[in-house]
């Protein structure tokens, strides 16, 4: 008997060898038709029983899975075109799913190369549980009718360049399977409910043009206004019960259009206010319009309509014809002929006809005002915002509005803030609006990026304006005011406590002082002071803020009482377990129901094994201390989300080598299944054999990890060709899929391992003014104590950063030897000239980054040479023994090119090995497909001739003239 199972066993060993042996490398050949499913495309029908998620591919057609949540057998699937988007929805009462169509990827390839018309989209409704399907041609947009879940609106696109912007909207009954169609339809919206639709009307000169309602019940159709106007902005209560839209008309003294708000409510018989700013001379500055960028809204007990004003500006008059000296332009015109004549570039008839030529257009088509106005931009050091800033934001001020509202009983508009306060945010329940302003402050916030701001409380009866702090420091976001539910409270972060503040009372409360723990962030080493932990919530009944101190959850009682704060989870800091957040499985929750369960996420520090906890409801008040694990692995959980109208829940997991999947399962998260099949092709090919965690302990005492991912088909004893990556702290990725695909940086890790290479990511802690040496204290360490796992083979090591990582690169091959093959991606180089240039993606300054943020210097180089030279790569570039792959382009707008040019131009004056790869026109990362693809392979190729010997492409061992680069690049496309 044993016998014959030693010989089973052997047959099943080599059996899975052999398919083993089957399986294959992934190529970046591969990855075009690479199947996987899209981003977060997984929905479940709001009763559980139906679910649906997108398969997409780079270079193909995508499909849709629909199929019952109970039974997978009863998976159908559709083509969905070559689509990478979401494009699909249930109805709300669970019996329909429609979607959407594109064309095909190759019929849109053919369309783009020959140029044709923009391609048309299908739409395609499902009766689930059934083979019924019914196609629309040339959709748009469509919508189910909410809660209702009767219609489903269609809009198709108008063809031609007609008048008039709307289109035709078909109602499609869901039961009757009859249909009717509105025309001109511009905007459209259900309520809630599903029982009204309110639509706009944009019609050939502005005929019809108007607001209506649709009576779903009956199909009557209400007027509620026509004007010859445009009408846009539709925006429902959040209960259905009323709408609000703009109505605006065109005024050609202005630049704009004057502005009216339209506010709709009780709708059976509708009842419709019209606010018209222009008629109201004493209420409203007539130098301000209503403005079409900020949608409006009701008040939740629709006594006040909330919108926003911006001032007008005049149209420019046409300037008064000159006239014109006719003795000046004949002369001009004479002295024009000589410098032809005399111009010794003209040999014939066709050349003399030429000039004259250019000289009468020059004359027949002057630009206006160009001769007298120059082309420039003033630098003032006195600026709050650098011109380039103000660049790259000038639509946006442009269009910038300030909050204004009317009451409708008192027929009274009120602005409610100016340019004194630029910022207003709304509260709950709209009793009070939170104000803020940095003005005074920003320009050293954006010279130093210490952030500061003056608040204010708006009461929103009378839009009176109050100081509440001033000079109001925010090292981090966790420090921002958050309003409770009701309205009438916010909680804040101050020097390194949180309070609460009732606006009513005008009393405050600090939270935290008295508790046994900190809440300060001490592993945030930037140079801020004092930032918090994260705040995580309020209860829906106004008594209960939920906050972290890093590791556990406490619930802190807002009013002042017997009853104490409790550390919900108790066990977080013993263990090294992060309780981290909570999923919010109620979209529309007003905060956390005591009442309920609460889902959080949890992951242990040190063993990187995340999963799913659950704290219940106590029998008196608040939730119980103590949490139960329902679900705690070594993988990657997380997205927890539930059925609307059902307990069934949904979460998803993944490894380094298996592929995003999710699981169904009950409240318990017991026995939880599979659901999905994402990367269907992934048993083709071959993954990590799995991963490693190293401890170390940096040059500088500090106890880290770092994540050695194997390489696919793994032997032990055998060492490997290993690249390290890093940026910052990553170790927390270990369990984490990277789908195989081009990246804007060239790095995909699954890739590299399918490859033979392994992966090794180390965490980099920092220590003031040293943002270099701190990678040099780090990740040394760190690679050591990966050599000593016998994995990696330390003759062949590579390392690859990009951005501050590929800054780590470039500044640790100055350093160690230990490397034999650098890439680094859009590096800094030089930290002196770096810090005084502009990130031109948002047009600010690098300073505030450097003294504030990633830099983590204190002070400027003025300040602090000797820092900022010592860990700026460029300086000890005379150390480098290490081959360099340089990606940087042209136009990167968070690291400057001159930075890679200084690093490339001083190894190169050393004759160092260096390559310089510069895409035209790409940013801080690679965006254009053929560039993505063409960089991943040359990295690899890089790689794979210093760590495993393969022989040099020409590009890289002898590089590619310029006449020669055309050929070189066709050859190499795919």
């Amino acid at each position: 008997m044993r016998k014959h199972l030693l010989v089973l066993w052997v047959l099943c060993f080599l059996s899975s060898l052999a398919i083993a042996q089957d399986l294959k490398p992934i190529t970046w050949k591969d990855i075009p038709t690479w199947k996987y499913m899209n981003g977060r495309s997984f929905e479940v029908s709001p009763d559980g029983q139906w679910m649906a998620y997108t398969i997409v591919q780079l270079e193909g057609d995508g499909e849709l899975i629909v199929q019952k949540v109970n039974d997978l057998e009863s998976k159908k699937t559709y083509n969905i075109g070559g689509v990478t988007g979401q494009q699909f929805a249930f109805s709300k009462d669970s019996k329909w799913l429609a979607f959407k169509e594109d064309p095909s990827f190759d019929e849109k390839k053919k369309n783009e190369k020959a140029k044709g018309k923009p391609l048309s989209d299908k739409l395609h409704l499902i009766k689930l549980g059934t083979d019924e399907k019914k196609t629309f041609e040339k959709v748009s947009t469509f919508s189910f009718n909410n809660d209702g879940s009767s219609v489903l609106a269609i809009n198709l696109p108008k063809e031609g360049n007609g008048e008039g912007k709307g289109s035709d909207l078909l109602i499609y009954n869901l039961n009757s399977e009859k249909a009717l169609t509105l025309g001109n339809v511009l905007e459209f919206s259900f309520n809630k409910p599903g029982t009204y639709l309110a639509y706009t009307v944009d019609a050939a000169n502005k005929s019809g043009n108007g607001v209506y309602l649709f009576n779903l019940s009956n199909n009557s159709t209400a007027v509620l206004e026509n004007d010859k106007a445009s009408y846009k902005s539709l925006s429902w209560t959040e209960k259905g019960d009323a709408f609000a839209a703009l109505k605006m008309v065109e005024d050609k003294k202005y630049k704009q259009d004057q502005g009216k708000i339209v506010g709709v409510k009780n709708l059976a018989a509708p009842q419709v206010t019209v606010y018209d700013p222009q008629k109201d001379s004493t209420g409203f500055d007539q130098s301000y319009t209503i403005s079409p960028n900020r949608r409006p809204m009701w008040s939740e007990d629709l006594t006040r309509l909330f919108y926003g004003i911006h001032p007008l500006v005049l149209a420019k008059k046409e300037e008064a014809k000159k006239e014109v000296d006719k003795d000046s332009v004949a002369k001009a015109e004479s002295e024009a002929m000589k410098k032809i004549m005399a111009d010794t570039s003209i040999h014939s008839i066709k050349d003399l006809q030429k000039a004259i030529s250019k000289l009468d257009t020059a004359k027949a088509s002057p630009k206006k005002g160009d001769a007298d106005k120059p082309d420039m931009t003033i630098w003032h050091w006195n600026d709050s915002r650098l011109q380039s800033r103000q660049q790259v934001l000038e639509n946006m001020d442009k269009n910038y509005s300030f909050w204004a509202m009317y009451d409708v009983a008192a027929g009274k508009h009120i602005a409610l803030q100016d340019s004194s306060m630029r910022d207003l945010s709304i509260m709950p329940k709209e009793k009070y609006a939170l104000g803020s302003d940095l003005q005074k402050y920003e320009l050293d916030i954006n010279l130093d990026g210490q952030n500061y701001r003056d608040f204010y409380i708006v009461d929103l009866k009378t839009g009176e304006k109050t100081t509440l702090f001033t000079n109001f420091y925010l090292p981090s976001f966790s420090s921002y005011p958050r309003p409770s539910p009701d309205g009438t409270k916010f909680n804040y972060g101050y020097d390194g406590n949180y309070y609460i503040y009732d606006i009513e009372s005008g009393e405050e409360k600090n939270l935290t002082a008295s508790l046994p723990v900190s809440f300060v962030d001490t592993e945030d080493d930037h140079n801020v002071k004092k930032p918090l932990e994260n705040f995580l919530g309020w209860s829906s009944n106004n008594d209960y803020v939920l906050i972290s101190d890093g590791w556990d959850i406490w619930q802190i009682p807002v009013a002042d009482g017997k009853e104490k704060a409790v550390n919900l989870t108790q066990d977080g800091r013993a263990e090294k377990i992060r309780y981290q957040y909570r999923f919010r499985l109620d979209p529309e929750e007003k905060g956390f129901d005591l009442s309920q369960p609460q889902y959080f996420r949890i992951y242990g520090e040190w063993t990187k094994k995340s999963g799913i906890a659950k704290i219940n409801p106590a029998k008196k008040s608040g939730l119980a201390a103590g949490t139960e694990k329902l679900v705690w692995e070594d993988a990657s959980i997380g997205s927890l989300q539930k059925a609307e109208k059902a307990p069934v829940y949904f979460y998803s997991k993944e490894t380094f080598n298996e592929p995003t999947q999710y699981y169904a399962a009950d409240a318990s998260l017991a026995s939880a299944k599979k659901v999905t099949e994402n990367a269907p092709d992934a048993s083709k090919y071959s993954w990590s054999a799995g991963t490693r965690l190293v401890d170390y302990v940096s040059d500088k005492g500090d106890t880290l990890q770092g994540a050695l991912f194997l390489p696919a088909g793994y032997v032990e004893g055998k060492k490997y060709p290993t690249v390290v990556y890093y940026y910052e702290k990553l170790s927390q990725t270990r369990h984490n899929w990277t789908n195989p695909g081009y990246s804007g940086t060239g790095w995909n890790p699954n890739v590299y391992t399918s490859n033979g290479f392994a992966v090794f990511i180390p965490d980099i802690v920092y220590k003031m003014d040293d943002p270099g040496m701190s990678a040099v204290w780090c990740v040394i360490p760190g690679v050591k104590a990966a050599i000593e796992t016998g994995v990696i083979d330390e003759n062949n090591i590579g390392i690859h950063g990009h951005s501050w990582g590929g800054y780590q690169t470039a500044f640790l091959i100055t350093q160690t030897n230990m490397f034999k093959a650098a890439a680094a991606g859009a590096p800094l180089t030089n930290m002196i000239s770096m810090y005084d240039l502009i990130y031109w993606n948002s047009g600010g300054g690098n300073m505030s980054i450097f003294e504030a943020s990633q830099g983590r210097f204190t002070g400027g180089p003025w300040e602090n040479w000797d820092s900022y030279e010592r860990n700026s790569p460029v300086y000890h570039v005379k150390n480098v023994t290490t081959p360099l792959l340089m990606l940087h382009n042209d136009k990167d707008g968070a690291v400057d090119f001159t930075q890679g040019i200084e690093y490339y131009s001083a190894l190169r004056r050393l004759k160092k090995p260096v390559v310089l790869v510069q895409y035209k026109g790409e940013n801080h990362g690679l965006g254009k497909l053929e560039n993505r693809k063409d960089y991943s392979v040359r990295m690899m190729e890089f790689f794979n001739h210093h760590l495993k010997g393969e022989e040099a492409p020409v590009w890289l061992s002898k590089g590619i003239n310029k006449l020669e680069l055309d050929e070189h690049l066709e050859k190499r496309a795919f």
